[in-house]
């Protein structure tokens, strides 16, 4: 597929709306499709982070381990959402696991790319960390929330 095609269909994910076709365009030279079935995992804890994810169809359980419970669900992710910003950040390793809980369609971003491209494309890497950030504080909310229902 070439690079215009898959812009024109990153363009319609959620977290890219607005992003200007030359951006779209660039983020297109570092995607690609993938599908990972049911029980997948799509990252690991620990394991370095050399992708970023878009999710377009299916439902992604974010984990994590605990010596006293196992396997804790933290979230749950669905189409429109993006998985992981570790690969913006070094160490560049996953601090969860994310496994697919049905079938997952995603786009994936390659990590080194698009850290190359925000730093050539300072604009673009701007608009991707005011999405990010609209991200993390979303999360961070819920997570508010569901510390708040544990504890009362």
């Amino acid at each position: 597929m070439i690079h215009s095609e898959l812009a024109d269909e990153l363009e319609r994910h959620a977290f890219l709306e607005g992003l200007s076709h030359p951006h779209l365009r660039s983020l297109a030279g570092c995607a690609l499709h993938a599908r990972f079935p049911a029980g997948n995992y799509l990252s690991r804890e620990g394991a370095r982070a050399t992708s970023f994810f878009l999710i377009n169809a299916g439902h992604v359980a974010v984990e994590i381990h605990s010596a006293s419970k196992g396997v804790v669900p933290i979230q749950t992710l669905g189409a429109g959402e993006v998985l992981g910003w570790s690969w913006l950040l070094a160490p560049y390793q996953w601090q969860f696991d994310a496994r697919a809980i049905d079938d997952v369609e995603v786009f994936v971003l390659d990590a080194r790319g698009l850290r190359e491209r925000c730093e050539s494309h300072h604009e673009l890497g701007y608009q991707l960390l005011l999405r990010l950030v609209r991200v993390m504080a979303e999360r961070l909310a819920a997570a508010r929330v569901q510390l708040l229902d544990l504890y009362e």
